[in-house]
């Protein structure tokens, strides 16, 4: 029995990096934290691109862009819906999230969501980069462990 696992090699990787503008205080440290993820674990900077969006809504369909046009090892979504008085939440959100997953699927390119949604702007900036950790940073690490999978995947597929 084989267990694969997410590890390979990220040279000349390209990995596109989806940000919403809408809560920008919070989505610029997420993408601080996706930034920094892949940079540190030995992405070039030049091949990290930063494409930003009105808001959570917007980042589906610039992730199908950017599998259409672009050359990309991993695709990470960052952005933030914080809950308010009216429905708006759940159908951004939950658009936001549907489109992201159906990308994901239909593609062989991982895509990650690094999409907050809380109830209050203290939970969302807990999660970007306060004392609940930072989830650009884990989303960015999923899209390096994915592709890493896609990889051996594809690899053991040719191999049979």
């Amino acid at each position: 029995m084989a267990e694969i696992e997410g590890r390979a090699g990220v040279e000349g990787q390209r990995y596109l990096l989806i940000v919403a503008r809408f809560n920008e205080l919070i989505t610029e440290k997420l993408l601080t934290g996706a930034r920094s993820a892949l940079v540190q674990h030995g992405v070039a900077e030049d091949d990290v691109d930063v494409v930003r969006v009105p808001g959570a809504f917007e980042i589906p369909g610039a992730a199908g862009a950017g599998l259409r046009h672009g050359d990309y090892s991993g695709i990470v979504a960052l952005g933030c819906v914080i809950r308010g008085e009216t429905p708006h939440f759940d159908y951004v959100a939950g658009e936001a999230a549907r489109g992201i997953q159906a990308l994901a699927v239909a593609h062989d390119v991982p895509i990650t969501f690094g999409v907050l949604t809380t109830d209050t702007r203290e939970q969302a900036l807990a999660r970007a980069g306060g004392d609940k950790g930072n989830k650009g940073w884990e989303a960015a690490m999923a899209a390096l462990e994915m592709n890493g999978i896609y990889r051996a995947l594809g690899a053991r597929a040719g191999a049979e």
